[in-house]
């Protein structure tokens, strides 16, 4: 198909945002790990979805499965300015056993083999394979030009990382022309890059494939015994045999606020990192630019008043020091130092909270002192309550992290205040 339009504008994004992610602990009892608060007003997901509307990409589809209510509502919200007389589509596809009654999602190849005909109908000539749950920028049309010409089966998307920390990775290695000449899941001694061997690269878990092409691969390996319908256990260790898979460095297409800013790109699974990250934030020069009106981050933006201030006594004086504060939060009297605050977060009077993340709508009372902490979503913190002085203590009640990052969560509260 010939064509004088943009790659983008004849791809379409495929996220894939079902999973749970468990290693997030309770953040993710009520929500899909993409549908996670991050950087103040953003959700995971949000990083995904921006990338692809920034280059270009006006159609996309979304595949949920795990407690996927508070992602789909923030998709209807947030993302329902698409408009489908402009060929602009954005499809959230529930597992919803379109094969067989027994069958939800069986694995990331299989959400896009149980679409197919949702796909066909976009009429689209490429697909990019999209993970939900990362925080990065990149402009996929330049991935979607290099795989277009080198004439390549797939495309993956990579990570320059140092060798001895890729053993975590799915890792390629690839010839000079970075043709990827073997698929090696989380190896033991991975392989070095040409010219750089103390470097190999990682996939991100971003593919781009002609659909054509894609479309009767998963077909076949729909019928595959022993297949678990995956696209870094099947389809792209089959395509290295069988075809040509290309790697693409993902710091040839990273968006950065500054040409000698480090390429970000951030797997936020795990608490200490998801805490880590949004700290990192409050930094004065952070890597991630959050601000740059030229590669912006869409999110649902609710109507909220300006954060409020109030207090100026010796001990109750409401004040934010290198900190991120977001519409609708009032400090009263509350020292904040190095913490981000999400929408309608409430403090108190003589209280203080230093490197604390704190998810929308919580309310916190008099004389609490929070260090070192996530606090979910709603949550609210009784007069008095004191963490990160001791984490043995606060181990008893409340979910410690290997680093000493503390998640408070609504249940834990209360076991804490039964138990006093």
């Amino acid at each position: 198909m010939e064509s004088n339009k943009r790659l983008s504008s004849r791809t379409m994004a495929f996220v894939l945002a079902g999973g749970r992610g468990s290693r997030l602990k309770q953040l993710t009892d009520t929500r899909a790990k993409p549908a996670v608060y991050f950087g103040g007003k953003t959700r995971i997901v949000d990083f995904a979805l921006s990338n692809a509307l920034n280059s270009g990409i006006r159609k996309m589809a979304i595949a949920t499965q795990y407690k996927a209510h508070s992602l789909i509502r923030h998709c209807q919200r947030g993302w329902s300015f698409f408009r489908a007389e402009r060929n602009e589509y954005l499809d959230i596809l529930p597992a919803s056993q379109r094969v067989a009654e027994d069958k939800w999602y069986l694995g990331t190849a299989d959400a896009v083999t149980q679409n197919i005909d949702i796909i066909d109908s976009y009429g689209i000539e490429y697909i990019l394979i999209l993970a939900g749950d990362h925080i990065y920028k990149m402009d996929y049309e330049v991935m979607i030009q290099e795989h277009v010409e080198t004439n390549a089966d797939v495309t993956v998307g990579c990570l320059t990382v140092p060798r001895e920390e890729a053993t975590a990775f799915g890792v390629m290695a690839v010839d000079d022309s970075l043709k990827i000449t073997s698929f090696l899941e989380k190896p033991a001694d991975p392989p070095g890059m040409p010219g750089d061997p103390d470097s190999a690269l990682a996939s991100m878990g971003i593919y781009v494939f002609k659909w054509s092409y894609l479309r009767e691969l998963l077909l076949n390996d729909q019928e595959l015994e022993g297949s678990k319908h995956d696209f870094g256990g099947d389809i792209v260790p089959y395509i290295v045999k069988n075809g040509r898979a290309q790697a693409h460095r993902f710091t040839d297409s990273c968006v950065k606020h500054r040409s000698d800013a480090p390429a970000y790109w951030r797997d936020v699974g795990t608490i200490d990192a998801y805490w880590q990250a949004n700290i990192d934030l409050t930094n004065f020069d952070p890597e991630l630019d959050l601000w740059d009106q030229n590669w912006p981050i869409w999110t649902y933006s609710e109507i909220t008043p300006p954060a409020k201030f109030i207090h100026d006594e010796e001990n109750r004086r409401g004040h934010a020091i290198s900190s991120m504060v977001a519409g609708g939060c009032i400090v009263s009297g509350t020292e904040i130092r190095e913490s981000l605050l999400f929408s309608h977060v409430h403090t108190n009077s003589y209280s203080i909270l230093e490197q604390a993340v704190i998810l929308p709508h919580v309310t916190i009372a008099r004389h609490v002192d929070l260090r070192k902490c996530v606090v979910d979503g709603g949550v609210s913190i009784p007069e008095g309550l004191t963490i990160g002085q001791d984490p043995k203590e606060d181990a008893e009640f409340f979910e410690v992290s290997k680093s000493g990052v503390t998640l408070i969560t609504q249940p834990m509260v209360d076991a804490w205040k039964a138990a006093q």
